[in-house]
C-alpha cells in the first residue's frame, strides 16, 4: 500500500472520534506499529486536529471533511464512466488506482444517485487491451525525460527500430498513440502503442528547443 493511501485510510478510522491504538491501526493495516507511529507524526505535522502519543492511542480532536462539490447527474456520471475506462484499459498501476477511487466515490455518493439499474460498462479495445503492458515504462519515460528504444511494427506492415524521447501519451477511444521526438529521423513522430513489439528504457535525455511537446502542439497549430 502506497503510504498516500495509508495516511487516507488512517484518517477514516480516526474519524469516529474514538481513541485508537497504533497497535490496532497497525494491525488493521498490515503494518508495523512503528510505521504507525512515523504516519500519525506526518498527520500531526501536517496540521490535521488528532491528538495522542505512543503506547496511549490517538484521536482525532476535531472534525474533518473535504470542501464539498456538488456534481450533477450527468457531471456524476462523466466521472465515473472516466473512472471505468481507466480501469478497462489502462496500465495496471492506473487501473489499480481506478478501481480504489472508485469504491471512494461509491461511498460518497448519496443514494438516490445510485442506479444501478442504468449502470454503464465500459470494454476495452483489443488495441487497448494489447497497448496496456507498454503504458507503465511509456509514463515512466516520459515523467524521467528517458528515451526509448522501441521495435515498430506500422499500418503498412513494415517493421524498424527507433530511438525516440517520448513526450506525450494519448487515447483516442479505442487505440493510445505515443508522440515522440525521433532521434532516427530528427523530426516529431506519432506511434500507435500496440504496434510498439519491443520497448527498452535508453538513458536520460536533455529536453532542448524545437523538440519538446510544446513545440509539437505549436507546429500543429501552424498547419493550415
Amino acid at each position: 500500500m502506497r503510504r498516500t493511501d495509508r495516511l487516507f485510510d488512517l484518517i477514516q478510522i480516526l474519524r469516529d472520534g474514538k481513541l485508537h491504538r497504533a497497535s490496532d491501526m497497525a494491525a488493521a493495516l498490515e503494518v508495523s506499529t512503528r510505521t504507525i507511529w512515523r504516519d500519525m507524526a506526518t498527520l500531526i505535522a501536517s496540521g490535521l486536529p488528532v491528538e495522542g502519543e505512543r503506547g496511549v492511542g490517538y484521536i482525532l480532536s476535531a472534525p474533518i471533511t473535504l470542501p464539498p462539490v456538488a456534481l450533477t447527474r450527468d457531471e456524476l456520471e462523466a466521472l465515473r464512466l472516466g473512472v471505468q475506462l481507466v480501469a478497462s484499459a489502462a496500465d495496471p498501476s492506473l487501473a489499480r488506482a481506478a478501481i480504489s477511487l472508485r469504491a471512494k466515490i461509491a461511498a460518497v455518493t448519496p443514494d438516490a444517485s445510485r442506479d444501478s439499474g442504468s449502470e454503464t460498462f465500459v470494454f476495452a479495445s483489443a488495441e487497448a487491451a494489447k497497448a496496456a503492458p507498454r503504458l507503465s515504462l511509456i509514463r515512466r519515460a516520459i515523467r524521467g525525460h528517458e528515451r526509448l528504444w522501441l521495435r515498430y511494427t506500422s499500418l503498412s506492415g513494415s517493421t524498424g527500430e527507433r530511438v525516440v524521447r517520448p513526450l506525450q501519451l494519448e487515447f483516442w477511444g479505442r487505440a493510445w498513440t505515443l508522440t515522440a521526438w525521433c532521434e532516427n529521423r530528427s523530426d516529431f513522430r506519432v506511434f500507435r502503442v500496440d504496434l510498439i513489439q519491443a520497448l527498452e528504457l535508453r538513458g536520460p535525455f536533455r529536453p532542448e528547443p524545437g523538440t519538446t511537446v510544446e513545440d509539437y502542439i505549436a507546429r500543429l497549430a501552424e498547419d493550415p
